[in-house]
């Protein structure tokens, strides 16, 4: 079996194995071990890429191509680039970290895993697909359990917050849906058959006028699970809902599928329209950045605070896409991979905070640093490289999207970036406002001089999710290196 067919087949084993695994140890175990194998071959995909690259210069490596629906001309056809092969990585380290923070799941544990499981598989599968049916396929698949998760797993208003999620994914899959028939429809412009894969329809010059109308249509479809504003409201509902590692999956994975989509579908399959409907989505990608971060200030609920972190931060890898230019998409992928590791770290420190104390609400903590150390001192650190400390993934990511956003010489450009710039400050004030509130002072409550201590399990999913954030700061050179390689033929269609 090849290589990237892996990541679809060892998933699905692990899920058969659970459902005829009996028993919470045995389903915990079953669990760490499919998502062990698979952060193994994560790695290995790395090196193995980094060798395949010596002998294959073409866009896409490892490609492989079975034909699954022949009369509309469907494929399963799969390849990665260095772009794919970091996103494999950071969702394979994702999902490894959420079951070690799930470890004490007492509620349908083996249910639970599966559900995290199966959403693991549309995600890899999206991240490998070049044919546009089969991305398609694979995103629903990441999309659906999501509902479950949240709606069975949750706390608080988790119906309401798990409808409200699937209701506006599934709304913006049915616009993504007319517009990736819309590219298919277009795909044999220059007189070539009908065709679902990228690599084909790339070389297709589609009609200045269907890029025009298709690429709002896929560029939304993406953007909405990406948290564009003003169709970002489903997110923190959900993350405030749902339990730890689905927040983690959720927010450090899902969210990506929506820059990723369209970085490899609307940019490059419709770089025209992109140029035409850049200045409109710029503008509402900058109201996100600054909207998530003074709204992130206004919460006390620590999940609340995240989630709208996210909506800015990941307002960020949108502006940086819409620069068009190779810097700023550099920085987008970059932020993609920092706010993976930082955003599914947040949610894992919060849901020890939680099951510790019985609250999120920042006002009612205090003095955490004294009782919970090792906690505390991790949230500060995450916390740090959020805002852009050097040293950390954020600054790396940050620097090149503003560096790559500011080479444009326009007015309209330039403005843009420094109000995005100037959300650095905001983020700085509510990242060290909950940290002064929660972890310094004296302990507010007598009942928390006692609290547990970090179990081994805990320890374990905090350091998966903390080196890569500060090996990203450090030695950032080889990944983004491989991802500027990556960039260059995508690139070439948009300028």
């Amino acid at each position: 079996m090849d290589i990237l067919s892996l990541f679809i087949t060892v998933p699905i084993i692990t899920v058969l194995a659970l459902v005829f695994t009996k028993g919470l140890e045995r389903a915990r175990f079953v669990s760490m071990i499919g998502s062990v194998i698979q952060l193994g071959m994560a790695i290995n995909l790395v090196f193995a890429y980094f060798k395949e690259k010596t002998v294959n210069d073409g866009i896409m490596v490892f490609v492989k191509d079975v034909v699954w629906y022949k009369q509309f001309n469907i494929h399963y056809t799969i390849g990665v680039d260095g772009v794919s092969v970091a996103l494999l990585l950071l969702t394979a380290i994702v999902v490894l970290a959420g079951v070690f923070i799930s470890w004490k799941m007492k509620d349908l544990p083996k249910e639970f895993f599966i559900a995290l499981i199966v959403l693991s598989i549309g995600v890899y599968g999206f991240f490998i697909s070049i044919d546009l049916f089969t991305l398609f396929v694979f995103f629903e698949i990441a999309v659906i359990p999501m509902y479950l998760l949240i709606g069975i797993w949750g706390t608080g208003p988790k119906e309401y917050s798990a409808m409200k999620l699937t209701l506006m994914l599934m709304g913006a899959s049915a616009v993504l849906l007319v517009g990736i028939l819309g590219i298919y429809f277009n795909s044999n412009a220059d007189g070539g058959p009908l065709t679902f894969n990228i690599l084909e329809i790339a070389q297709v010059n589609i009609p200045f006028e269907a890029q025009k109308l298709f690429f709002p249509l896929v560029f939304i479809g993406f953007a909405v699970i990406g948290a564009l504003f003003p169709f970002h409201t489903w997110s923190p509902d959900g993350h405030a809902s749902a339990p730890t590692a689905v927040s983690m999956l959720h927010a450090g994975v899902l969210m990506k599928l929506g820059g990723y989509g369209i970085f490899r579908v609307a940019m490059y399959l419709l770089p025209e329209g992109a140029m035409h409907w850049s200045w409109f989505f710029i503008i509402l990608s900058v109201i996100g950045v600054i909207y998530g971060a003074f709204a992130a200030i206004k919460q006390t609920d620590l999940k609340y605070i995240n989630a709208y972190s996210s909506v800015s931060h990941l307002g960020m890898v949108l502006f940086a896409l819409l620069m068009l230019n190779k810097t700023a998409w550099n920085g987008a992928i970059l932020q993609s991979l920092s706010h993976g590791f930082m955003t599914a770290l947040f949610f894992a420190l919060i849901g020890m905070i939680y099951r510790r104390t019985h609250t999120r609400d920042i006002t009612k903590l205090g003095g955490l640093l004294k009782v919970i150390p090792f906690i505390s001192v991790i949230y500060v650190i995450v916390g740090l490289a959020s805002l852009g400390l050097p040293g950390l993934s954020g600054f790396v990511a940050e620097m090149n999207i503003f560096v790559g956003a500011f080479q444009h010489e326009e007015l309209f450009y330039r403005v843009s970036t420094i109000i995005v710039v100037s959300a650095i400050v905001v983020t700085a004030v509510y990242i060290l406002r909950a940290a002064g509130i929660m972890l310094m002072g004296p302990v507010r409550n007598e009942a928390y001089l006692n609290l547990p201590k970090v179990t081994w399990y805990e320890k374990t999913g905090i350091l998966l999710l903390l080196i890569p954030i500060v090996g990203m700061g450090v030695a950032p050179l080889w990944l983004s290196d491989m991802i500027m390689e990556s960039l260059q033929p995508f690139i070439q269609g948009v300028l």
